[in-house]
């Protein structure tokens, strides 16, 4: 019996080049060597507090981040055949703007080389089929802080021509200012020309005030931020967006939400509801412009979600929102939540947690199970 096709679509890397770039940093994002031990990687502000020793901030980055082999191994002990890598979180967002360009580039090749090396040590067994061996894809990289958003226009055109690389990856902050900025036009035209799928995640999370302070926020480690902070990140980049007619004005454009969609699919008939009864529109007498896609024509034609929310309520929600599993893609959000024994070559709970909900979710429906794990992701990024 031959095993379904799985896909990882959520799943990172940080490539040498990116390594080095953070190895170079003295501020928030850096990584830092201690004189003995693992390297840390400080990647929030809040990590990079001056009470705590150097050597103990922010978390150990071990060699799952950057060894492709090590990433393999995972994908081999978890029954992955193919993962699309991309950058964590922050991407390139901090970079100065006479660096980004130079810098995106860079790293862009690297995952390019990096998926060549693979598939073509597994297009050696040519007689295998896509379900029967491991092979790499990317998301690239933009230089969102480039000084002239053509810039950034020409690197996701440079993207097509690189045969790994599958679409990007983004934040949300934009350019600076956020997903409804009318400055990211141009780039919403770019991906919508070029078909290019845009893989959004968060970073930046809520204040600390929206948890109860630092305090509060420290008592309880990366809890709060990670489990509500980023989906709500999330579902509020989104929305703004929406609002702004970004949908309305770019029909075409593609969007895969990390974690199925924050809590959008579970909002988003509030946010109709909010918009339906907003006096500041047109359509209610106000000065505002409307909206010609409702909330459910986007989740419906212009967004898909991972599978990467770890019980069958989510992933319920996300399907009922998304009008069909055939927009659901599997995720592992590797290297990250690793076994807490640091065993790497065991099974990893935020793993097999996602298998499972995938399974009782829809557990009369192996055609819905098939596409979540490997077969939508196929279809949707022409994986060959």
């Amino acid at each position: 019996m031959t095993s379904p096709l799985v896909v990882d679509i959520h799943t990172h890397v940080y490539p040498p080049s990116y390594m080095e770039l953070l190895r170079s940093r003295k501020t928030v994002p850096y990584i830092h060597d201690p004189a003995n031990g693992t390297p840390r990687l400080i990647i929030l502000s809040s990590d990079d507090d001056p009470s705590v020793p150097l050597d103990e901030r922010g978390r150990p980055v071990d060699s799952s981040y950057s060894d492709v082999n090590v990433k393999l191994s995972f994908m081999r002990r978890h029954g992955i055949n193919s993962s699309v890598i991309s950058l964590a979180n922050p991407w390139l967002d901090f970079l100065e703007p006479e660096e980004a360009q130079v810098w995106a580039e860079r790293i862009n090749d690297d995952l390019e080389e990096t998926c060549a090396r693979v598939n073509q040590a597994a297009d050696k067994e040519n007689t295998l089929a896509l379900n029967e061996k491991e092979t790499l894809f990317a998301f690239g990289s933009l230089p969102l802080s480039a000084p002239n958003p053509d810039i950034v226009v020409n690197e996701i055109k440079r993207l097509k021509t690189l045969p790994h690389l599958r679409g990007v990856i983004m934040g949300t902050s934009g350019l600076g200012k956020g997903l409804d900025d009318p400055a990211l036009d141009p780039v919403w035209a770019a991906l919508q020309e070029t078909e290019s799928l845009m893989f959004l995640h968060p970073h930046y999370g809520l204040p600390d005030e929206a948890f109860g302070g630092a305090d509060v926020t420290n008592r309880y480690g990366h809890v709060l931020p990670l489990a509500l902070g980023f989906p709500l990140e999330t579902t509020i980049a989104v929305t703004r967006m929406f609002l702004s007619g970004v949908f309305d004005r770019f029909p075409g454009l593609r969007i895969l939400l990390a974690h199925s969609g924050g809590t959008l699919p579970f909002l988003a008939g509030r946010i109709e509801s909010c918009i339906h009864h907003e006096r500041k529109f047109v359509a209610n007498g106000g000065d505002q412009p409307g909206l010609q896609k409702s909330v459910w024509d986007v989740l419906q034609t212009n967004i898909y979600l991972d599978a990467v929310v770890y019980g069958t309520a989510g992933l319920k929600a996300a399907v009922t929102a998304a009008g069909s599993p055939d927009r659901l893609m599997f995720g592992t959000d590797h290297p990250f939540f690793p076994p807490l024994d640091n065993d790497q070559d065991a099974e990893w709970v935020s793993v097999t947690t996602n298998y499972k909900a995938i399974s009782a979710a829809f557990a009369t429906d192996k055609e819905a199970v098939e596409g979540i794990l490997g077969g939508n992701a196929a279809r949707i990024l022409s994986l060959k």
